[in-house]
């Protein structure tokens, strides 16, 4: 499993980017993927998450109708789309996919290598 994000700057508040996730390695349309974040002194929280075929879509609250995240699977990447950034949406953003085990008791977490995302004026 190989994840590579992109996408990450430095954005006035108010401001807009395009996160990018490359993934290879498995079978990209089977799985759910994940953004993760992680700002200075925080633990890491999941952001928003989308079903294999993308049908299914959940948000962290403090992200809600501000970031959309998609997916196109032909080219077995995953987006996060993050409209009208805050200060607080400063953080290193990582995409995230998971593979359960032991009929779901344990789990197995993929990581790429993050990108950052700086919202300052």
């Amino acid at each position: 499993v190989q994840l590579v994000e992109s996408g990450g700057g430095l954005v006035q508040p108010g401001g807009s980017l395009r996160l990018s996730c490359a993934a290879s390695g498995f079978t990209f349309s089977s799985y759910p993927m994940s953004w993760y974040r992680q700002a200075p002194g925080k633990e890491r929280e999941l952001v928003a998450t989308i079903s294999s075929a993308g049908g299914r879509i959940n948000y962290a609250d403090s992200v809600k109708g501000r970031f959309t995240i998609y997916r196109d699977n032909a080219k077995s990447t995953v987006y996060l789309q993050m409209n009208d950034l805050k200060p607080e949406d400063t953080a290193v953003y990582y995409c995230n996919t998971v593979r359960f085990r032991s009929y779901g008791r344990e789990r197995d977490d993929y990581w790429g290598q993050g990108t950052q995302v700086t919202v300052s004026s």
